[in-house]
């Protein structure tokens, strides 16, 4: 169905203001992947804060136009469904890896983090990185890790001086 002025300039405003806030983006080809296959797609995206949307490269190209998704725009070619992640960055990253693990028609075309654009291999890499809870544990245990070692430290001196020191006599009684 083809889209008028005003539904391309709708279309346009929505992924732009999307991609004013986007930690990432992955573009993929997605030709031959199945309405089923999409729906459950889609699905997974909304539950992890990703924007899902199979857009004209031509609209998307005018949508990152000023963001730092701007870099993209020479590798939109062919048919291609983008992937904004909204809350982490990796979550893009995992949704298409994830996918793609069933669907040998979802391939990554382009991967695009904080204005630098990385060839669609760098989906495992975005992939890998840790979700905010992940990053929030592992900054809890850096940050309680200091802490950790001095309760040890002092515990050691303090078993290494009661080694060496004579037992205290009971007061007598009177």
């Amino acid at each position: 169905m083809a889209l008028n002025l005003t539904q391309k300039q709708e279309v346009v405003a929505q992924v732009a203001e999307v991609a004013a806030k986007a930690h990432s983006l992955i573009a993929a080809e997605y030709a031959g992947t199945t309405v089923e296959q999409m729906t459950a797609m889609r699905k997974k995206a909304r539950e992890i804060g990703v924007f899902l949307k199979v857009v004209k490269n031509t609209l998307a190209s005018r949508a990152v136009a000023g963001t730092e998704f701007e870099g993209v725009k020479d590798a939109l070619t062919g048919p291609l469904l983008y992937a904004f992640s909204i809350e982490e960055p990796g979550a893009a990253g995992r949704l298409i890896k994830e996918f793609a693990k069933t669907n040998d028609k979802l391939k990554a075309k382009v991967v695009s983090v904080e204005g630098k654009v990385f060839p669609p291999a760098h989906v495992d890499v975005l992939a890998a990185l840790p979700t905010r809870d992940e990053a929030l544990a592992m900054l809890a245990r850096v940050l309680a890790e200091p802490a950790a070692m001095f309760a040890r430290a002092v515990k050691a001196v303090a078993d290494k001086q009661g080694e060496g020191a004579a037992p205290a006599e009971a007061p007598a009684a009177a």
